[in-house]
């Protein structure tokens, strides 16, 4: 385990290397990609894997290009850097009709976001004009994500708006919504790309956290400073500050991040909510750039705990996104944080921790192979891909993708070997112009293949695009029993990836309604027992990076017999189902 002296030497080695041989690499960094899908056998797909993935994006009507934002002119020569984030996408159920619909983030300030409403006949339209959800990068701030719960616990889902900027609540008011920012709390300005909404303390109505990414006091499209960035590449401490908003009901808000004890200013990226110890409060597990993951455990009566000792610092990372999984089937939910790899210029690796929190022990990394080495990591979601009742891994990859020929490592070693708080500095920082960092790399799809192994299939199986990644979320677009993949990309087109399983591979899904405020059962967890493999999940409002997954639970069962499945709702009731037909999706009420 490394400690802190021996991580910065590290990072010297690496930025020292870097200068010695970066001009000698840079004709070969980047293979020859096409940047279009290219189109699998999907019946040897089928006979060989069991499913394949077709890319329909078009075919569905979602014709979504993301635009990047513009900042002011100090920090221009980097904006790629700075402006690399802000393609969101969230599975959200818009006009309540029991459909999935997909909301998409656009930055560029009058770029418009948008609502794909699913039709009756499987299409999409984009209603986000006439539903009040279209120009929001505006003066305010561009966009970089969006999450969706019933705020207010009324059936419907409400939205919450991220910017480099300030913050909006919107009210989901019979399927068109209404600003109701200004009498909510919410802070005046986020810097922050994510978030997520859960129940603190267990009364059904739901908190929001946010992360803060850069300070909140910048106003990037207004700078008086160039000091915007980290002031340190291993274990930064100057990025924007966190916040946990306690709802009062009746879409009103409280700021209690100092009283619960869940502050950072550690470059927050992404945030996800679940008992991870498993004494039925839902906890809150940050991935963090420029530093180690935090877990914060929550003691209960607005006093969360950061966790120590546990593994989660162990060495210096780029934490980009946080999923939550049962990878081993044992009923513990695991985590696999995305961070920076490139070989030869600095590999960190990304992490695959198995829980062991409930019996005293540690979040131990086991990450290795594939699993560990997907290039620059972005968005990535545990999902039974081939209904196996086995979680895999679906991985997004790709920094910034410019210039075939001319490559940024080599400026950015400058600043990495860098002293006296020059880093912090972007005026310090090379320009970029039209180089690529980490750019052209492909998606991964790794398949759980058992006893924590798994394999890259993608090209396989037809996830084959090399598009810069953000966000990817869950879904099942034509109720078929197969999760589907939204895929949203930074300055790029949005993809759409539509799953076909074998037919002898078995399913059941699950629409958990839970007792009022908390309507969609946000933090219930859900457990299949089939023969001697159990598997847990967790309904969640936000996972990932810049993402949300649809509500739906999903258990592939492959041609094991299911025996029962248990739901532990949040307000801590249980509930055994028994008896369930395959390949359907039921409606669960939780008991009054």
């Amino acid at each position: 385990m490394q400690n802190r002296s021996a991580v910065r030497l590290a990072w010297s080695a690496v930025f020292v290397g870097l200068l010695a041989y970066a001009a000698l690499q840079e004709h070969q960094q980047h293979a020859q990609h096409a940047t279009r899908t290219t189109a699998v056998d999907c019946d040897q797909a089928l006979a060989t894997h069991g499913f394949c993935l077709r890319e329909t994006a078009e075919q569905r009507g979602i014709d979504f290009t993301h635009r990047l934002a513009s900042f002011d002119a100090k920090i221009r020569h980097i904006e790629p850097n700075t402006a690399g984030t802000g393609a969101s996408v969230a599975v959200c159920d818009a006009n309540s009709d029991g459909y999935e619909d997909l909301y998409f983030t656009n930055s560029a300030q009058g770029s418009s976001n948008a609502l794909y409403i699913q039709q009756p006949d499987g299409s999409f339209r984009d209603e986000a004009s006439e539903r009040g959800l279209a120009l929001l990068s505006d003066v305010r701030g561009p966009c970089t994500g969006t999450w969706w719960a019933d705020a207010d616990g009324d059936g419907d889902h409400d939205v919450f708006v991220l910017r480099y900027g300030a913050p909006s609540l919107y009210r989901n008011d019979a399927g068109s919504f209404v600003d109701v920012t200004s009498s909510s709390g919410l802070p005046p300005r986020i810097n922050g790309n994510g978030a997520c909404w859960f129940d603190a303390d267990g009364d059904g109505l739901l908190e929001l956290y946010v992360g803060g990414y850069f300070r909140e006091e910048l106003d990037l499209q207004n700078l008086t400073t160039t000091r915007v960035m980290q002031d340190s590449f291993e274990f930064a401490l100057n990025g924007g500050r966190n916040y946990l908003l306690r709802n009062l009901g009746g879409l009103r808000f409280q700021d209690v991040t100092a009283q619960a004890g869940v502050d950072s200013k550690r470059w927050t990226l992404a945030v996800a909510a679940a008992d991870m110890n498993g004494d039925g409060r839902q906890d809150l597990y940050l991935a963090n750039d420029y530093g180690p993951e935090e877990l914060f455990l929550n003691r209960g009566e607005w006093r969360f705990e950061r966790a120590q000792g546990i593994g989660l610092d162990e060495s210096s990372k780029s934490g980009m996104c946080v999923a939550l999984g049962d990878f081993l089937n044992d009923g513990t939910l695991g985590a696999y944080i995305t961070n920076i790899s490139k070989q030869g210029y600095l590999f960190q690796g990304n992490n695959l921790r198995v829980n062991r929190l409930h019996k005293g022990g540690r979040m131990q990394n086991i990450a290795e192979g594939v699993v560990c080495d997907c290039g620059w990591a972005w968005g990535a979601q545990f999902a039974d891909v081939d209904n196996d009742f086995d979680l895999d891994l679906v991985v997004l990859n790709g920094f910034i993708s410019a210039s075939k020929e001319r490559d940024y490592w080599f400026g950015m070693a400058k600043i990495g070997v860098a002293t006296g708080g020059i880093a912090e500095d972007a005026g310090y920082w090379p320009p970029i112009e039209d180089r690529s960092l980490s750019g052209y790399e492909v998606s991964r799809l790794l398949v759980n293949q058992g006893r924590s192994r798994f394999a890259d299939i993608a090209p396989q199986v037809g996830l084959t695009d090399d598009l810069d990644g953000r966000g990817v979320a869950l879904l099942d677009l034509g109720r078929d029993g197969d999760l589907d993949l939204a895929i949203a990309n930074n300055g790029q087109r949005a993809l759409l990836y539509e799953n076909e399983v074998a037919a002898n591979r078995a399913w059941v899904q699950l629409q958990l309604v839970g007792r009022t405020p908390n309507t969609y059962a946000i933090g219930a967890h859900i457990t299949a027992y089939a023969g001697n493999k159990i598997l847990t999940q967790v309904i969640q409002a936000g996972s990932g990076f810049a993402a949300q997954n649809s509500w739906i639970v999903h258990f592939g069962l492959g041609d094991s017999q299911l025996d029962r499945i248990e739901i532990r709702w949040p307000s801590g009731r249980t509930q055994t189902l028994t008896g369930l037909a395959l390949n359907q999706r039921h409606t669960v009420r939780e008991s009054p």
